[in-house]
């Protein structure tokens, strides 16, 4: 019998036991065990069954239960210990208020500007991985938003996030009996999860509004989950009055078609824009002064921006080009594709329909202008495509990657927006990814430091690690076993889940009691199951495979896990070859695939792995923070040279799968990297786990372990990340928006500033370009340590010597007379020559032997451009 309505009824807490409800809304819990501790002891039972959820536990807990733990003093004191250690981290100064304060304190001191830390920042994202109760996300960007959240919470980093609330959130995973992925989209009720409806002083829903075309406006709540200090808002669709089509509106993460995708990042980029207004009105929070576009998927929040900036009532209002430069100013974009497949793109007349003239969603800014801000306008692109991740650099002033390879190949990709500069040139920045270690690190790993006087909440995240060295092998060795065995039993567990949905019977799964080993050498591998992570790479050679981890001395046991997406059938039947050959009876008790792979899975998977494997295509994998998690750890990562361990690999903190770039047949490709891979597992994993001392200790494996501690562990953190994001980005960001003034007057005369230079740019010309030796040209040889002076003659035409930088372009010079590893210096203005044309001259002294070559190149000059190619107007000689 189905029930015709679903209700979530909360618990009504004794008075003693009041401060629960307020632990259990905050998702500080979700990284703070201490918290954990005090509703595991309310009830071990309720607090395993519902997945480690203190909300789960108060709606599972029973009156009787509660009563006897409110009648307990010495639980009621711990309560409130523990919300007084809550509310003092909510209030005290953290790492950004001291920052900020000694900043402006050394400014003052110095006489100079104080750093421009922003009052707030924006930080919005498609999906949010914050904890497994509030199941908000897919993957990687979900996680590492997530983890960016947490660790803006830890360092007080006044962030306020925004998502969507999806009401399916993303599918859970199970297999059939024929090892096909099977998608479940239960559904969420928003009273059941830590969330809060936002509420105006009246007690009535917050909401948002968008104009839709040929229809009426699409409205959606705004949700609030208190991430430690981050409040995370979250838009709902499903509203009384809304019609089923704007019900759906936010039914699944990625879900639906190119509508359905378009209606959903519109509701995040300009809803979310809104909600933030709502919420700061409301509550009293300081507005953003910084906007974080965490992928392209946010875009149109910039187009919101402009709307306000040029039809607003409550201020100065500006024409479309001054708006642009305040939003373009204050906007970061982070981009996390390293393929153009995996960006958004919409038909053109698609998106034109809902930013009409009349009635679009962001009435006042013109159709033409926001699908200019989109178009793939450049060789090689599409002109009937709308690219978000295009109108993301476009409306974003600073970008950045996501690791320093993924930089690279970011740059490579969007050249075409900077057609005549450098591939090395184009302004794109990196800030490598990392993750939170108070999530995803072991309380027995973070015990071993903690016991020796490091703090794992303080600024000083090197000394934590650093008091790993202190640490005995054999200790190390048994928390590390200890974690081994844990998985092992969590494997048993969800392995047996799995058959049973399958639909074995009980009796016939006794032999998953058998599964794995906790001596064993343990090799993890989870991630999507996309093609170019190569999630069958391992199963090239099934007879080699089998070889490893049935080394009767040195057996190999594998870890498997991740999802498919629902409409890639090619991901689904690399996980069904993996699954058939994980039901092998011969192989079973060596290699599993564990479905529905999440945050609860993930937590004790990366502590229980020795090795954490990594194959994908170079460089196909923009960063890849599993393998920080595992690092993290005390696991040593086997990968191919991609993402963070491209740059981060020293040769002692794990290996590095040879990459065969060059091989253009793909299998042939595939063949050699996993022949590379059997041979690193055969000859140097396998017996540096297996060669202990007496003690049974394996003294070479805890040396290169204790190293990884010591070399990743200040790098591959969270938190590292989010400083650099704060110094590198949004400090940056904030300053060149307040540069622009208050009344905007700055944004008007750069706007005018960039049209007259625009228009004048095709009267800039290098006409001349002399070159002599140290002895007035007669060196016909030059020798290192001479200088070469430059003389250039440049025509400006209508510009001023004020409105350009002329630069000598010097390095060795390639086979094509190319310039390689170029480096730039700036020609002084010399002479005004009259007529619009000068003459610029300087000196560069020739440091190093061998063919050198040089250049002269024009390009605008303004105190407000954040790179020299923002504008993509540079002259060469003809």
């Amino acid at each position: 019998m189905r029930a015709i309505r679903r209700l979530t009824v909360r618990p009504a807490l004794p008075a003693p036991l009041e401060a629960l409800g307020e632990l259990a809304g905050n998702l500080r819990w979700a990284w703070h065990p201490a918290t954990g501790d005090l509703f595991a002891a309310l009830d071990p039972q309720a607090w395993e069954s519902s997945g480690h959820d203190p909300r789960g536990v108060l709606g599972l807990v029973s009156r009787d239960r509660l009563e006897e733990a409110a009648a307990d003093q010495e639980y009621v004191a711990r309560v409130e210990a523990g919300r007084a250690d809550l509310r003092a981290y909510l209030s005290a100064d953290r790492w950004y208020q001291r920052a900020a304060q000694q900043g402006a304190q050394q400014g003052a001191q110095q006489g100079a500007e104080p750093t421009s830390w922003p009052a707030a920042i924006g930080y919005l994202s498609a999906e949010f991985g914050v904890a497994a109760a509030l199941p908000q996300y897919s993957g990687g960007l979900g996680i590492l938003a997530g983890d960016h959240l947490k660790a803006a919470s830890d360092l007080g980093v006044p962030i306020i996030g925004v998502g969507l609330l999806y009401t399916h959130g993303y599918f859970r995973q199970s297999l059939d009996r024929h090892a096909w992925q099977q998608e479940h989209y239960p559904l969420l009720d928003p009273n059941a999860l830590p969330v809060q409806l936002l509420r105006e002083d009246d007690g009535t829903p917050a909401s948002v509004a968008l104009a839709q075309p040929g229809g009426p406006d699409l409205v959606a709540r705004i949700w609030v989950a208190s991430v430690g200090r981050v409040p995370l808002l979250m838009l709902d669709t499903d509203v009384k009055g809304n019609p089923q089509h704007y019900v759906d509106v936010t039914d699944r993460l990625y879900g639906g078609d190119a509508e359905h995708r378009l209606r959903q990042e519109l509701l995040l980029g300009v809803g979310g824009l809104r909600a933030i207004r709502e919420y700061c009105r409301i509550t009293g929070h300081a507005a953003p002064e910084v906007f974080h576009l965490n992928e392209g998927h946010a875009g149109f929040l910039g187009i919101e921006r402009l709307r306000e900036l040029t039809v607003a009532d409550d201020g100065p209002r500006l024409d479309l080009e001054a708006a642009l430069e305040v939003g373009r100013a204050s906007t970061v974009f982070t981009t996390h594709t390293p393929v153009p497949a995996g960006i958004d793109r919409f038909p053109r007349t698609l998106v034109e329909q809902y930013f009409a003239d009349h009635g679009g969603v962001t009435p006042g800014v013109p159709t033409e202008r926001v699908l200019a801000l989109g178009s793939e306008g450049y060789e090689g692109g599409d002109p009937g495509v709308f690219n978000m991740a295009v109108m993301g650099f476009r409306l974003a002033q600073r970008a950045n990657g996501v690791s320093r390879l993924h930089g690279h190949v970011s740059r490579e990709m969007f050249n075409g927006l900077w057609p005549d500069f450098d591939i090395d040139e184009v302004p794109i920045t990196s800030i490598t990814n990392g993750v939170h270690a108070p999530t995803w690190v072991a309380r027995d790993v973070l015990g071993l430091a903690a016991v020796r006087g490091a703090d794992p909440d303080g600024d000083d995240t090197s000394a934590f690690w650093r008091a790993v060295e202190e640490v005995p092998d054999a200790e190390l060795w048994s928390v590390k076993r200890a974690q081994r065995e844990r998985l092992v039993g969590e494997v048993r567990r969800r392995l047996r889940a799995s058959w049973l949905q399958r639909g074995a019977t009980p009796a016939e799964l006794g032999w998953t009691d058998e599964v794995l080993d906790p001596d064993v050498l343990t090799i993890g591998f989870a991630r999507r199951a996309a093609s170019y992570k190569r999630l069958t790479l391992m199963m090239r050679d099934p007879a080699r495979l089998r070889r490893l981890l049935l080394d009767p001395e040195r057996p190999v046991q594998l870890v498997i896990a991740g999802k498919a997406h629902p409409a890639d059938d090619g991901g689904k039947r690399l996980i069904q070859q993996i699954v058939q050959l994980s039901d092998d009876p011969e192989l079973r008790h060596r290699i599993v695939f564990l479905p529905d792979y999440d945050i609860a899975m993930a937590q004790p998977l990366y502590p229980g792995c020795d090795v954490w494997l990594n194959n994908p295509l170079r460089p196909y994998e923009a960063c890849g923070t599993s393998g920080m998690k595992a690092a993290l750890n005390g696991g040593l990562n086997l990968s191919v040279l991609d993402g963070w361990w491209d740059e981060w690999f020293d040769g002692a903190n794990g290996w590095a799968i040879p990459s065969a770039d060059g091989l253009e047949d793909p299998d042939h490709r595939d063949d050699v990297e996993a022949a590379a891979l059997y041979g690193l597992v055969e000859r140097e994993v396998a017996p540096r786990f297996y060669d202990t001392d007496a003690a049974g200790v394996p003294t070479r494996w805890t040396d290169m372990l204790r190293h990884t501690l010591l070399s990743l562990g200040p790098k591959v953190l969270a938190s590292r990340m989010v400083r650099d994001y704060v110094r590198q980005l949004y400090a940056p960001a904030t300053a060149s928006a307040r540069a622009l003034g208050a009344d905007h007057a700055g944004a008007v005369a750069l706007a005018g500033w960039k049209q007259r230079v625009r228009e004048g740019w095709h009267a800039v010309r290098v006409e001349h370009v002399e070159g002599s030796g140290a002895a007035q040209g007669e060196v016909d040889v030059p020798e290192v340590g001479d200088t070469l002076t430059v003389r250039a003659f440049v025509a400006l035409g209508a510009l001023a010597p004020a409105d350009v930088a002329v630069q000598l372009v010097q390095g060795r010079a390639g086979e094509a007379d190319d310039i390689l590893e170029p480096t730039t210096a700036e020609l002084g203005l010399a002479e005004d020559l009259g007529g619009g044309r000068y003459r610029y001259e300087g000196s560069v002294e020739l440091a190093a032997a061998g063919p050198f070559g040089y250049t002269v190149r024009v390009l605008p000059h303004h105190a407000a451009l954040a790179a020299p190619a923002e504008l993509g107007l540079v002259t060469y000689p003809r």
